[in-house]
């Protein structure tokens, strides 16, 4: 006797960030009916695109903050191929580099993995050779161990036989880009993650991939019409305070479904999940209350994008030697990478913009601006001007030694999404567009027997 398939679910996702767009492209193709619930009238949560003016009176497409994103980031260019972005048009791919003005720092060739981070060590400017050995002893040690570590472990504990040159110039760059979080605090488990799927994940794993399009044109906004291609709705202006348990359903919006996915951010899901658990029964509300109390306990690191424009183009018509320099960063110099934004995004007349990007970041607007200037002349020979400096205050969770983050399931028919949900990844696209991808497959999955 053949069992007829099952129907399909109705599914709400709140939040149309790159999670919950994620989710949402990943129910459509399983065959649900999805509706998106936005409270922002633009898609794309904390990466988006927006406009800035250029002085000349022309208007350019920047971020929100600018994003670096990674070869192994599989998911995510699975996700852009289907709804019909081209990742190698929409992205110069880059082999990893972690180069000052000077010339000095890491680059690896366009290699298979391992023997492409091995030459990059062996080849890297400005180190001493016991300087590389360090490193490559260190790296071997890591990988005897499978890459893993004591939840508790810092990657400052992680890295502790390493040079100080190593230290500054190497791993507090490479931490901070990548965890937001400084060596001394950050968790040695995820970073440990970060360099096994980057480094030895496969060929071109390792690759920089920096937008060559705003980061709405990356995936939200091509993901937003293939859902209304197929019959999902995408609600934008439509904030949800709170759900209601009407078993077995959830209420949402005046609409009944089966399942919800919460994509929102930490800090918006609590008070609305909160709220929800008032006029919920006492099972339910008890498992939101537990998963509100974990998700309230994340501290939030700020990240400042300062985008400024070069005085004067250098005779080669290039700004920097590459698309994207490390810098030497401290307490009067709070970037810790510069972007060429021209060699990137090659438009037909330069604009001389530069991205300037301080992780982990904190004062005033003022105060940074007149800094990352300094830093500009000292480091890179220019004179440039601030255009346009933002600030997201939340941009990333603290990825800290030890940190509990709250699971996917809150309460029966109801998952979270989103890059602060357990996982192996730090607050990256890649995180939030794998955890809506679960959410979806934890949400449909079929009940267990027994």
């Amino acid at each position: 006797m053949n069992s007829q398939p099952a129907p399909p679910l109705r599914i709400a996702v709140v939040g149309a960030g790159w999670a919950g767009l994620a989710a949402a492209v990943r129910a459509v193709q399983a065959g649900h009916r999805v509706t998106v619930f936005e409270a922002a009238r633009q898609i794309g949560g904390r990466a988006r695109g927006l406009a800035l003016r250029l002085p000349d009176g022309r208007e350019v497409m920047v971020d929100n903050g600018q994003h670096i994103l990674i070869g192994a980031y599989t998911e995510s260019l699975r996700l852009m191929r289907t709804v019909g972005v081209d990742p190698d048009q929409a992205l110069l791919r880059l082999p990893l580099v972690l180069r000052f003005a000077d010339g000095s720092g890491l680059q690896l060739p366009d290699w298979p993995a391992p023997l492409d981070v091995l030459t990059g060590i062996l080849g890297a400017r400005g180190w001493r050779w016991s300087d590389r050995v360090a490193l490559l002893r260190t790296a071997m040690g890591w990988r005897r161990a499978g890459f893993a570590c004591a939840p508790e472990t810092t990657v400052a504990a992680l890295c502790r036989a390493l040079p100080p040159r190593l230290l500054a110039e190497f791993i507090e760059p490479l931490c901070v880009a990548a965890l937001n979080t400084p060596i001394a605090e950050a968790s040695g488990p995820v970073f440990l993650r970060v360099l096994h799927d980057a480094l030895l994940g496969g060929r071109g794993h390792s690759n920089l991939l920096l937008p060559r399009v705003d980061l709405g044109a990356l995936f939200p906004h091509a993901a937003a019409r293939w859902l209304a291609q197929r019959g999902a709705a995408v609600r934008t202006g439509q904030r949800i305070d709170a759900l209601h348990w009407q078993a077995p359903h959830w209420r949402v919006g005046q609409q009944d479904f089966d399942r919800v996915i919460w994509a929102t951010s930490a800090f918006n899901a609590v008070p609305a999940l909160v709220q929800s658990a008032q006029a919920a029964p006492n099972v339910v509300a008890s498992d939101m209350l537990a998963w509100s109390t974990t998700a309230a306990g994340l501290t939030h690191r700020a990240i400042t994008t300062v985008y400024a424009q070069a005085a004067a183009t250098p005779a080669s018509d290039r700004l920097l030697p590459a698309p994207m320099l490390a810098l030497r960063s401290g307490p009067k110099a709070p970037a810790q990478f510069v972007f060429d934004r021209d060699a990137i995004t090659r438009p037909a007349d330069p604009t001389g913009l530069l991205a300037f990007v301080v992780s982990d970041s904190g004062g005033e607007r003022a105060a940074l601006e007149a800094a990352v200037v300094m830093q500009a002349r000292r480091e890179l020979g220019l004179a440039v001007r601030p255009l346009l400096t933002i600030t997201e205050r939340r941009a990333t969770f603290a990825c800290t030694a030890g940190l509990q983050r709250p699971p996917a399931a809150i309460a029966p028919a109801l998952l979270a999404c989103g890059d602060f949900i357990v996982g192996p990844y730090p607050a990256t696209l890649e995180g939030a567009v794998r955890s809506g991808i679960d959410a979806v497959r934890a949400a449909t999955a079929p009940p267990a027997l027994g």
